[in-house]
């Protein structure tokens, strides 16, 4: 571009004409970096990095997969419950279009009151599946609106407007009809009646299920489904004022809504005088529980041998106690999941073999002598060696073949411990679940975190179950037995031998006890039915009593035999198969432990980590100059690490010209300026400027604050390090 000498019409003129515009092009400026490069962890020698990512990600996949099924199948029930309150509702709207304005009954808005609990970041995936199941089975025109988009009834009107003319326009361009309709209306009430009378005349659009099949037929003016998404955060008086207005025009507008509710009902008439919520024909609907919903993933995703990555005990406490003393996510407690699953194939070189057994076995066959090494090294390979003969010890040393082999005999045993494992852990939950008190826990999260921790029964917990278990009636073991021979016959794997025979032996033994075997287990019986109802005190006095009544009876009858058989026999289950993982060589593999990394990632500590910051920025920088010891303030710092620095030497109140002296003080060591130089003075108003604004950083971080008690101090807000 070159500009000449002129006037100024005419350099204007040839600038104009000789300026371009390029576009950047981002393709070849754009480093493409392998994803797998970032498993090569920095202490670990490891060639399979690529291999590990592969094998991570075809796991989680799955994982994925079985997760968003189990949440659609755990929510098709209340969709479907859902879905036929709106055909329901809508139904007597076509019935009584004509002299709709006649009953006033009829002016009723039909509500939906979805209760969803206090797992907040969890609604909106629900409300996005609900949408689509109503968009797909009862009407296009399906509207979300969130209290923070409708601070009064007008912003509220312009939000439902635009979004029913986005759910008009994909409609017609779904059926392939071009309906031109005025993008701007008026946001009233009317306008939008008009609208629908003119959109449901001209495209009379026809519902049919993608997923379900539904009784609605062809609807000539399907409904308007307004969802609010958190209903306690709307404010009273629009939430008043659009309720009237809509009752009013409820003959001509068809209108549905939907209250997402967090916390309980009750809130609809808190929010709503009884002069407006009589406008309103509310039906309940509860979703599942957030504690079942975390049961049901745990079960499907961790309590199964279908998926090889487990996690020990300390691990899942972290995980579960953020969900429950935390936000109730069931979509946190995934991504912990799956944060879980990515740093164990990050840090574990061997968690190439965390994947299915065959596919294992080959990858074995294929180790370099690195990975034997890493075999050789795992703590529960060297106590599984030191239990072998020494010929044995020494070929596992020093022959990779042997190694190879012991290896895949190991993994397919730590196979067949995981499903026996859960199989048992299964039985015993039946056992347990129903006893006084629970000793165990009523979850089987509970219970599998204390198998994952110790010898379960070691546990004087296990002890006092195994009392009471000796206590149940015939009605209540035959239960329990029929609940076991499902669980056990519902594997695919059988690995316990003939325990469902005898399981089902014991059930047939039960069952043909004669009547003096039945009135003796229903006096038994009765007796435990009246402990379930008191208190602990009286639940060991009467344990008490029934071990002395037990110890001079001279005689048990058969009853008493048989389930003195059953309790031994589930004990004699619990000791061979429950022992804890840490016991199983390999199981560093498929097991994560790292409950201190997910604390960090998980368990946000922003005073500490502000701290570490400001106190050691090479923490964070990595630059080598900001390297310095414990004590010493290092002059190349940055302004509000020196400023922070210096206020840790202080008392309660800082005077801000000794700290400003202090600061120059630094950070002229490190411009190595001249105090007889020209520009001293003009450095100064620099140095000045810069202090003022570290002092302004870190009132805003919350260390310092103005005071009234001196003009020219400030006080500190913090004690201590950190």
């Amino acid at each position: 571009m070159g500009i000449g000498y002129g006037s100024g019409k005419s350099r204007t003129r040839r600038l104009a004409q000789g300026c371009f515009v390029f576009k950047p092009d981002f393709k070849k400026r754009k480093i493409s970096v392998p994803i797998e490069d970032y498993f090569n962890h920095e202490k670990l020698e490891s060639e399979d990095s690529k291999l590990r990512f592969e094998t991570y990600h075809l796991l989680w996949q799955r994982m994925k997969s079985e997760t968003e099924q189990l949440q659609e199948k755990l929510s098709e029930n209340l969709f479907d419950s859902l879905v036929e309150f709106l055909q329901k509702s809508h139904s007597e709207f076509q019935k009584h279009s004509k002299n709709w304005g006649c009953h006033m009954k009829l002016r009723e808005i039909p509500t939906a009151a979805l209760i969803l609990g206090v797992n907040v970041t969890d609604h909106n995936l629900i409300f996005r599946s609900l949408t689509e199941t109503l968009q797909n089975n009862v009407t296009p025109y399906v509207v979300s609106l969130q209290a923070k988009d409708c601070p009064d009834v007008r912003h509220f009107l312009q939000k439902l407007t635009s979004q029913l003319m986005d759910c008009c326009v994909e409609s017609e361009s779904e059926e392939g009809k071009h309906v031109k309709i005025p993008r701007k209306t008026n946001d009233s009430m009317d306008s939008l009646s008009s609208w629908y009378a003119t959109v449901t005349q001209k495209t009379c659009p026809k519902i049919t299920s993608k997923k379900r099949t539904t009784t609605s037929g062809q609807w000539q003016s399907p409904p308007v489904v307004l969802i609010l998404k958190n209903m306690e955060s709307f404010s009273t008086k629009v939430l008043q004022d659009f309720i009237i207005i809509s009752s009013q025009h409820l003959h001509e507008f068809p209108l549905i809504l939907i209250f997402g509710i967090a916390t309980s009902p009750v809130i609809i008439q808190r929010l709503l005088p009884h002069a407006v919520s009589s406008l309103l024909c509310v039906e309940l609907f509860q979703s599942l529980s957030c504690k079942e919903h975390l049961t049901v993933v745990l079960d499907k995703l961790l309590l199964t041998a279908q998926f090889p990555f487990k996690i020990s005990k300390k691990a899942l406490q972290v995980l579960t106690n953020v969900f429950l003393y935390h936000d109730f996510s069931i979509q946190n407690f995934i991504k912990g999941l799956k944060l879980s699953l990515l740093e164990h194939f990050y840090s574990q070189p061997l968690s190439v073999l965390c994947c299915d057994l065959p596919e294992a076995k080959k990858r074995i066959n294929f180790f370099s002598v690195n990975q034997c090494e890493n075999v050789r090294r795992l703590p529960s390979f060297r106590r599984y060696v030191e239990k072998q003969p020494s010929e044995k010890q020494v070929a596992l040393l020093t022959s990779e073949t042997v190694l190879k082999e012991e290896t895949q005999s190991l993994l397919e045993n730590l196979h067949v411990y995981h499903i026996n494992y859960f199989l048992v852990l299964r039985c015993l939950h039946n056992f347990i679940s129903s006893l006084p008190k629970y000793p165990l826990g009523r979850q089987i999260r509970e219970l599998y975190c204390t198998c994952l921790e110790q010898k379960i029964w070691d546990s004087e917990e296990y002890a006092s179950a195994l009392q009471l278990l000796r206590m149940l009636a015939k009605d209540e073991l035959m239960s329990i037995l029929q609940k076991c021979i499902e669980v056990l016959n519902s594997s695919t794997e059988m690995q316990l031998g003939n325990t469902t025979q005898k399981i089902k032996d014991f059930l047939m033994l039960f069952q043909n006890l004669d009547a003096d075997s039945k009135e003796d287990e229903d006096a038994c019986g009765s007796q435990i039915k009246g402990l379930q109802k008191t208190d602990l005190y009286h639940l060991q006095k009467s344990l008490l009593e029934m071990k002395e009544s037990r110890r001079t009876a001279k005689k048990q009858t058969k009853f008493e035999v048989l389930r003195e058989n059953v309790v031994n026999f589930i004990d004699s289950l619990v000791r061979d198969y429950l022992v804890p993982p840490e016991s199983q060589p390999l199981h560093e593999v498929v097991y994560f432990s790292g409950a201190h990394t997910l604390r960090e990632h998980l368990n946000a500590a922003p005073r500490i980590a502000l701290h570490t910051a400001l106190n050691n920025p090479y923490y964070y920088l990595k630059n080598e100059a900001l390297k310095s010891e414990e004590g010493c303030i290092p002059n190349s710092a940055p302004d509000i690490c020196i400023a922070y620095k210096l206020h840790l030497e202080c008392s309660r109140l800082i005077n801000l010209v000794d700290w400003s002296e202090a600061f120059a003080t630094v950070v002229t060591a490190a411009e190595k300026m001249d105090a007889n130089s020209t520009t001293s003075e003009e450095m100064s108003e620099i140095i000045h400027a810069r202090f003022i604004r570290a002092v302004s950083e870190l009132e805003l971080l919350g260390f310092i604050k103005p005071t009234k008690k001196k003009t020219d101090h400030v006080a500190r807000l913090t004690w201590g390090g950190c």
